[in-house]
Order: C-alpha cells, then structure tokens, then sequence
C-alpha cells in the first residue's frame, strides 16, 4: 500500500508550530508526531551521530514515535525497544526510514513539524524527493511576538544557538528578528518549487484565534474530511500520546512549555505592531527595512 503523503509543517521555532501541528494531528485521518528531525542528514547513522551530547534531546522524538508505533506505549522500556530498533537500521538512508514510519501509520497521514527542516534548505529538498506527493504548510508568526517568545526561552538562548545576531552594533546583540527573516526565506524559497496545490501559508494566530475556519482551510486544502467531530477531537491536542513530558531517555521530542500545558484554551491572540523600537535591544533600534516589507506582505501591521 502506498503510504499517504505526509503533511509537513514549515516555521520559525517558537511560531505555534507545537500547539497547531498537534492539532491537525488529532483529526481522525491524521497522525500527528513529535519532532522527528530526521531529514538532517542522509543517513540514520550520520543523524544518531549529529545528535549526540548537548544535542541528544533532538532524537527524543524518534524513540518516542517508535516506541509507541511498535510497543503501544512510551516506558523506560519501550524506549530503549526503539533505540535497539534504530541501531539495527543505521546503514538505511533517512527517507528509506520515513518511509518505514509512513507505511506503519497509512491510511493516516503523518502531521511533522520539525523546525530544523526549515532551517536548511537541503533538509527541505530531501523531503520533497522523498515524498512528491507531499503537503506543505508554512505557519508565520508576527515578528516582535516571536521575538519576544524567542528573548524569554532561557534568556535567549535560542537566538544564540540559531546565530540571530546582529553583528553591525559594537558590541554585538542578540536579535531575533535575523533568524526570524533567514528562515521565512529560505522556507519561501523552498516552496516557489513545489506545486501550487500543494502548499499553503497562514498565519498562526489566525488559527489559533479563529480555529473553526483556518482548520476547516486545512483539511479541505489537504484533503481531510470535515465535520464537527473532527473539528472537536482536533481542539483536543492534549489527547494525543505526545502530548506530555516523555518517559527517561526521551522526555522531550516537543517544545517542553507546550508538553507541560498541552491543552488549547480559547485566548485571543492581540494583534502587535511593526513600528517603535524592539523589547530586547537596548539601543532603541527597531526591524530592519526587509522585515518590515515582508512582514508587510504577510498582513501584518
């Protein structure tokens, strides 16, 4: 049988990729998975050893997939279960592995949100030579509150490990709008060679604010099915068996405030605003001219 096309969804890290990919993940149709990470690298060797040390966290989404695929749960057991299982396959290139995982899930469709694929440009191509038939979603997000999210994840570190540096001021700052604009371009980039059917931008927190209309956009553009029943288990994610913290050896796999408070709670989102100096930069400087114009042309004011 061949397996269904996976749904990928595209996006800054911190840009409600977590929260929207569980819960296009919870439709009926749908599998939605914790951060795979796997189109990093050409092999599943070469990925088991970029993913060692401070960087180990970044296969807990793996273990955790295949722990529940293969053993029905995530235990301390079944965990080290998926870690022999993926040291049996480490001479398969990683699309011969999804491959594997999709052919397990079909007839559902696998909903995967790594960051790190929007990140490279090569990461994205080998995606889409795996799976042509793939979906793409791309989710953005305003740039001051993703950098305001980003400056507050342990005291921006994530701007430093994703090098959002402004390298023009003496001493140099920390500012995340540098990996908020590289990624939306390279995503941007990516997606003017995929089919036109076959991709679809939205902004996050018009999901998150009127979730009855952007998801119903989302399944028809897919080609889920929809109905009420389905747009009530969507707005469950805390249903899904990723939704939480993860077993030893495997406990992320998933940004971990969204694994400590999974469940969706109707907040409207309050629109911000482009003009005036940026939260986290102490010279009162503000977006630089490229990001106001793309910001722009994604509606945002």
């Amino acid at each position: 049988m061949t397996p269904v096309a996976p749904l990928f969804i595209l996006g800054s890290p911190r840009s409600f990729t977590s929260v929207i990919s569980t819960i296009i993940g919870q439709h009926p149709e749908a599998y939605g998975v914790p951060e795979l990470n796997i189109f990093v690298t050409e092999t599943l060797g070469q990925l088991v050893q970029r993913f060692q040390g401070f960087r180990q966290f970044q296969i807990h989404g793996l273990m955790r997939t295949v722990a529940q695929l293969y053993a029905g749960e995530q235990t301390r057991e079944s965990i080290e279960m998926a870690s022999r299982w993926i040291n049996r396959r480490l001479d398969s290139t990683t699309a011969e592995l999804y491959q594997e995982l999709a052919d397990h899930i079909s007839p559902l469709r696998i909903v995967d949100k790594s960051p790190v694929y929007a990140a490279r440009l090569e990461s994205m191509y080998s995606m889409q030579q795996a799976f042509p038939d793939a979906y793409f979603l791309h989710l953005v997000r305003h740039p001051r509150t993703h950098g305001q999210s980003v400056m507050k994840l342990a005291q921006g570190m994530l701007a430093v490990l994703t090098n959002s540096i402004d390298y023009s001021t003496d001493p140099p700052v920390l500012d995340p709008q540098f990996s908020w604009y590289k990624t939306q371009r390279k995503i941007v980039t990516f997606l003017d060679t995929i089919p036109a059917h076959q991709q679809l931008q939205l902004r996050g927190e018009d999901v998150l604010n009127e979730p009855h209309i952007y998801l119903r956009q989302i399944c028809e553009w897919a080609g889920l099915s929809w109905s009420e029943a389905a747009l009530e288990a969507m707005l469950r994610p805390q249903d899904s068996p990723f939704a939480c913290v993860g077993p030893y050896g495997a406990h992320l796999g998933n940004d971990i405030n969204f694994l400590k408070s999974p469940d969706y709670r109707y907040r409207r989102i309050a629109p911000s605003h482009l003009d005036g100096p940026l939260e986290w930069r102490s010279d009162q400087k503000g977006f630089r001219p490229e990001v106001l114009e793309y910001s722009k042309t994604l509606g945002y004011e």
